[in-house]
Order: C-alpha cells, then sequence, then structure tokens
C-alpha cells in the first residue's frame, strides 16, 4: 500500500513538473509575441496588383509572376528564398514601385506558382525560371536582378547558363543573405562537412518518401508556438517583429513536402561559385549581423569572388534583412540603384516616353 502511495506521488509530482513546464512555456511564448509591434496590421500578404502569370518556363513550370509601377520603367526582378513566397518582398516592391517596374514571383512549387510537371525541383532549374520571366515580362528593359537566400543562388544558376546576359539586359545583382555553395560548412566550418555526410542516408530516405516529411511538417506546424519559435529563432533577428515571424511560419507551413526533401537536399549540395565570375555587373551583397543560415562569412566569400561588389552588413538582422530591416534595406538598395539603373522618367502613358 505504502509503494503504491509512493509511485502515486510520484506521478503527480512528475505530471505537476510537467504542468508547470507546459505554463512556463506558453508564458515565454507569449512574451515572445507581446509587446509593441510596430509591424503589426501591415498587409504582408497583398500582392502587386498586375497579375502577369502565368509564365510558362523551360519544362512547362507554371510561374505565377505579380508587377507593380510604370511600364516601360527599368525593372526589379525579386526572387524570395526557401519555402517562402513573393510576398516577402512586400516593403521592397511597394516602396519602389513608383519609379520601378517591380517583378516578383513564387519560385517553383512555392506560393502559387505550379509544381514541375518533370520534379526538377534544383536551383539551377529556378535560374532558368529567371530567364523564362525577363523574357516575358521585362524585354530588352534594363534590368536588377533581387535576390535572397534561395533566391540569390537561383540567380547564380542564372549566370552560370546565361553569362551574356550580364552587362547586356542585367545591369545590377542583389545578393541577400546567400552564398554560393557548401551552406552547411558556412555555418559550421570544418564541422559542417561532416555533417553532410552524416545526413546523405537520411536525405536518401526522405527522396524516397516526402510524405514522411510532410506527416513531421504537420505535427510540427500543427503546434503554432512551435512553429512560431523555429521560424523566429532561425530567420530573425533579437527583435523580430512578431507579425512579421507570424506571417513567414504561415507562409512555410504551406510549401509542399517535395521541396523541404528535393530543393533542400539540392541546395546541400550545391556548388555555383564558378558562376561568380559571370556577374560581370556592379553587385551589392547584404547580409545581417545575427543571420545563422548564411552567416557574415558567407557575405564575405561572394564580396571577395565577384569581379564587381561590394557587401553591406545590417546591424541586428538575421536571415531575412529585407523584412526585419525593411527601411535600413530599402536605403542601401535605393542608394545602390541610383548608381546602376538611374529611373527613367515615365510618362502619362506608362510606356516610358517623356
Amino acid at each position: 500500500m505504502r509503494r503504491t502511495a509512493r509511485i502515486a506521488a510520484g506521478v503527480g509530482v512528475a505530471a505537476a513538473g510537467a504542468a508547470v513546464a507546459v505554463v512556463a512555456e506558453r508564458a515565454a511564448f507569449r512574451r515572445l509575441r507581446s509587446g509593441p509591434d510596430p509591424e503589426a496590421g501591415v498587409p504582408l500578404e497583398a500582392l502587386p496588383p498586375d497579375d502577369l502569370g502565368p509564365v510558362r518556363s523551360f519544362d512547362g513550370t507554371e510561374l505565377a509572376v505579380r508587377a507593380a509601377g510604370p511600364v516601360g520603367a527599368p525593372v526589379l526582378v525579386f526572387c524570395h528564398g526557401f519555402s517562402l513566397d513573393m510576398t516577402t518582398w512586400h516593403y521592397q516592391w511597394t516602396a519602389f514601385s513608383d519609379r520601378y517596374r517591380c517583378v516578383l514571383f513564387d519560385q517553383r512549387a512555392h506560393g502559387r506558382s505550379g509544381k514541375p510537371p518533370e520534379d526538377d525541383y534544383s536551383v539551377r532549374a529556378m535560374g532558368r525560371d529567371i530567364r523564362a520571366v525577363l523574357d516575358a515580362v521585362a524585354g530588352d528593359a534594363p534590368a536588377v536582378l533581387i535576390g535572397h537566400s534561395m533566391g540569390g543562388m537561383g540567380i547564380l544558376g542564372f549566370a552560370e547558363r546565361h553569362p551574356g546576359e550580364f552587362g547586356a539586359r542585367v545591369r545590377g545583382v542583389v545578393l541577400a543573405d546567400t552564398t554560393a555553395s557548401d551552406v552547411l560548412r558556412q555555418i559550421l566550418g570544418g564541422v559542417g562537412t561532416k555533417i553532410e555526410e552524416a545526413l546523405r542516408p537520411l536525405t536518401r530516405r526522405f527522396v524516397q518518401d516526402p510524405q514522411r516529411v510532410q506527416r513531421i511538417r504537420g505535427r510540427i506546424s500543427s503546434v503554432s508556438d512551435l512553429s512560431f519559435a523555429l521560424m523566429r529563432a532561425t530567420n530573425f533577428g533579437p527583435a523580430a517583429s512578431p507579425a512579421q515571424v507570424e506571417h513567414l511560419a504561415a507562409v512555410a507551413a504551406r510549401t509542399p513536402a517535395e521541396v523541404w526533401v528535393h530543393t533542400a537536399a539540392d541546395i546541400r549540395e550545391l556548388d555555383l561559385r564558378r558562376a561568380l565570375e559571370h556577374v560581370t555587373v556592379p553587385s551589392l551583397v547584404v547580409v545581417g549581423d545575427r543571420d545563422l543560415v548564411t552567416p557574415r562569412g558567407a557575405a564575405e566569400s561572394l564580396r571577395d569572388a565577384l569581379p564587381d561588389a561590394r557587401a553591406v552588413v545590417i546591424a541586428r538582422a538575421g536571415h531575412v534583412t529585407m523584412l526585419e530591416r525593411h527601411e535600413v534595406f530599402n536605403q542601401v538598395l535605393t542608394r545602390y540603384l541610383d548608381e546602376v539603373l538611374p529611373p527613367q522618367r515615365v510618362g502619362a502613358s506608362g510606356d516610358g516616353t517623356p
């Protein structure tokens, strides 16, 4: 009887401890979400007004493409990062569409774009998508390519296949929080190589069964506190806006399992360093000083390898500088664009005539 009582008491203490832990955890999440948020109420989900899609890429993939700004003006093409969509560029297209034709698209299998009919989820395929978007919406107009994270890698994939575009139609390149190769090594140094080798068998299993990833992600996404905490910890700096974190967590939760399996595996093994020599136009490299995904060392490597590049470090920013510190990011981008792509005067007809 005494033994039963001791067991019952132990179970009760353990249950009480677990309950306290759950309460403490929820309180911590509430603190992360509470407090003044100047970004609350910003319509981050809003899309640019002009629907230019679907644009059909080289393999038949249908890309959702939107635009804002005067037709005939110089073109800014925005390429978003892994598991995100075009809405990550909200603060840029709303700020720059008075002077430039801002073109945004969802990467293949992301957002509103279709899945590739031939199951090509690679970053190099995304580089070819950029060519399709340029041909469809920019024509011969001068353009600047602006890529975040995987979007920047896609630009390098574009450079690898179409080097003649640089200095002709493409007048500038902005690479924000990105790298050209060795993602794990950039983050963890030599340890990253060992982790990469250890991950290969696991990656093969997931490639064979993408729905396993979907089930895992489903369990994480269903716990809103956990998905919020993961997004905040991996992509943002110390003063993150809860509204921005919530938005990106929701976007990432909608990304198909095939992207998390096939594209993630492709990024892990990607090496586009040789493509950097083809980016002969003036380039801007931007990185947050708290970026844990593609840290400052990755940005410095890009700057040193590009033929004509400068780098800017944005303080107190994580992996999504253009969102988290958008005012500073836009100031940096304005100065750069004024140099490489001066805005043309656009008449009332919107065709670029004075």
